[in-house]
């Protein structure tokens, strides 16, 4: 998994609260042998995707695309990859959305089929993408104060495959990053919609 992961989680974060974002990469990167970063293109994905292609410009970027993205966030996308340049890697659901619109549907969260449907559009392309990639290292935006799991891990974390999660904006307030995205010239999209969460406080099994 790459010599990143002799280190011990808790070294690792009190070394790096006291890093800028910018450092926290650097570090990471020199460390590892096989980063990643993933993104959806959600609100301030261009800051982390700025951050970390500054250090690595050529970093496999994997994209797990539900099927369901607003026109906006499609475009936004677009937009961020080429003016980035990002070495995207799409990975999508096997079944098409409009199949299964017909089949399925997009159940409601307390529907015991929204299990199936989460591990059909977001699970399985990010498990298959992380098993073709097998990094040693995964870029994230999880921050403070987006959800009780993210509140109760630091910059650096462990996925529930033993991949260490990085998040360098992982101290970040929301005014903290519209300043960052100002600085660099970087657009932001808000009309974006996750249908395996609904509520942004609920977590889709990603991550925890």
């Amino acid at each position: 998994m790459g010599k990143i992961m002799s280190f011990n989680l808790d070294e690792i974060n009190k070394e790096l609260s006291i890093k800028t974002p910018l450092d926290i990469v650097k570090w990471a990167i020199a460390n590892s042998d096989k980063p990643v970063i993933t993104t959806n293109f959600r609100p301030y994905e261009a800051a982390i995707l700025h951050l970390v292609t500054q250090v690595k410009p050529n970093i496999e970027v994997i994209w797990c695309d539900t099927g369901y993205n607003t026109p906006n966030t499609y475009k936004h996308a677009e937009e961020v990859i080429h003016s980035l340049s990002l070495n995207v890697q799409l990975y999508a659901p096997k079944q098409t959305s409009a199949h299964r619109d017909v089949v399925l549907g997009i159940p409601n969260v307390d529907d015991p089929k929204h299990k199936i449907f989460t591990e059909q559009v977001k699970l399985e392309p990010f498990k298959r993408a992380m098993a073709e990639h097998k990094p040693d290292i995964w870029f994230t935006n999880l921050r403070i104060g987006q959800t009780a799991y993210r509140d109760s891990i630091d910059v650096i974390s462990q996925s529930q495959d033993g991949t260490l999660k990085v998040s360098p904006f992982y101290n970040y307030s929301d005014e903290q990053l519209d300043t960052y995205l100002e600085e660099h010239n970087l657009s932001n999209e808000f009309k974006y919609f996750d249908p395996t969460k609904v509520l942004e406080n609920r977590e889709c099994g990603l991550h925890a």
